[in-house]
């Protein structure tokens, strides 16, 4: 991203609380419980972005996490960093901005970071954490472009930091479910997918008492549309379920004429991958339509897999079809248990010294799977 693009961005106080609405509604939302007493041996995380992720989902998550805690926040807004802190037990020296954010590395309370900026972002905050020699968790998608996440690999390696994606359903009990059964063999051959995941988005947002305009709107900020944002749902559950990789994709891309939301993103976007095994995939996603949020898998023995819903917050639902053997599958597993289960696997990875299940090089894979769907839809690089 252009270094005035995010001088910008960061002085209009979208860093801070890039995906948050009115503040007030976002601490409304949050329901507060002081932290448990930590497990003997923790990691402390430093939360970069406090937006409605991260005070809505990750920190309520930490929780579920007895082996991670809350330990610092980066924040341009001091008052809503002060009411974060004060929630979490967070003492105030503890607190950053993004000024003086690479002073994080003097701080012995901070093991990890986690990234909930928009994406362009990430990229930056994520080897400037590495340099300061702590881990990073960050926000799927990985970064704006392949360039950037190819970067942020590199940075993590050199540090000898770990790089984790916050790729949430791939720790949720439904998703990892129907992973087991589509690889058991129990479905016959895999035949297809189809995956949507869709929504028709707002303009503006608010903050702070005003109306602010959807950064996700912004190439610049966003990299992309709704491919960026919850399509990479869908083309990541295909990889990770079937155990594939596509061999060959096509891609449509429409937008509807006028619509002054999509001069810089698409709209809706449809897709097709072919599996060297002869798996295929139908997906979908949009910002201008309620698509739900789904994924069905078909095997060659008449039996069936579908999640819905099957990427949101709230517990997924695994239900088998056809011949496959009977299964209606719903875990008592809440958003908030969804981001702890990341929160916990990063944790233990770092205190037992061993690689997370979705590395950076899981990452770089969707970004540049997402940026051959773009280059087959005819959009330039």
């Amino acid at each position: 991203m252009k270094d005035r693009t995010r001088r910008e961005f960061l002085a209009a106080g979208g860093a801070a609380l890039a995906a948050a609405p009115l503040a007030g509604r976002v601490l409304a939302s949050a329901p507060y419980a002081p932290p448990p007493a930590p497990a003997a041996g923790t990691v402390g995380y430093c939360i970069v972005g406090l937006g409605r992720v991260s005070i809505g989902q990750f920190l309520p998550g930490l929780r579920y996490a007895p082996h991670a805690r809350p330990t610092a926040l980066v924040s341009r807004d001091p008052g809503i960093a002060a009411i974060i802190a004060r929630r979490y037990g967070i003492e105030p020296r503890h607190i950053y901005n993004y000024a003086n954010f690479d002073r994080i590395a003097d701080d012995p309370a901070i093991q990890a970071v986690y990234i909930a900026l928009p994406n362009a972002l990430h990229a930056e905050y994520s080897i400037r954490a590495a340099r300061a020699g702590k881990h990073v968790l960050c926000e799927k998608p990985m970064a704006a472009n392949s360039g950037q996440a190819e970067r942020m690999v590199e940075a993590c390696r050199r540090a000898g930091r770990k790089l984790m994606i916050a790729y949430r359903c791939q720790y949720e009990p439904a998703t990892l479910r129907a992973r087991q059964v589509a690889r058991s063999g129990e479905l016959g051959p895999l035949q297809m997918i189809t995956a949507r995941y869709g929504f028709n988005i707002s303009p503006t947002f608010r903050l702070m008492g005003e109306t602010r305009p959807e950064w996700r709107l912004k190439r610049a900020l966003a990299g992309g549309g709704p491919l960026m944002d919850v399509g990479i749902y869908c083309l990541n559950a295909a990889r990770f379920i079937s155990g594939q990789e596509p061999a060959a994709l096509q891609a449509e891309i429409g937008n509807t004429p006028g619509d002054a939301r999509f001069r810089e993103v698409e709209e809706n976007l449809s897709w097709s991958m072919r599996f060297a095994s002869g798996l295929t995939a139908a997906c979908a996603t949009s910002y201008g339509a309620s698509l739900g949020e789904s994924f069905e898998l078909y095997g060659a023995r008449n039996a069936s897999l579908r999640l819905d819903p099957a990427y949101g917050y709230s517990s997924h639902r695994l239900v088998a079809g056809g011949a496959a053997p009977r299964l209606d599958f719903t875990p008592d597993f809440s958003g908030h248990r969804q981001f702890g289960a990341e929160a916990e696997h990063f944790a233990r990875c770092i205190l037992e010294n061993r690689e997370p299940r979705t590395p950076g090089e899981e990452g770089l894979r969707d970004m540049r799977l997402m940026a051959r769907i773009y280059a087959a839809a005819g959009v330039k690089g």
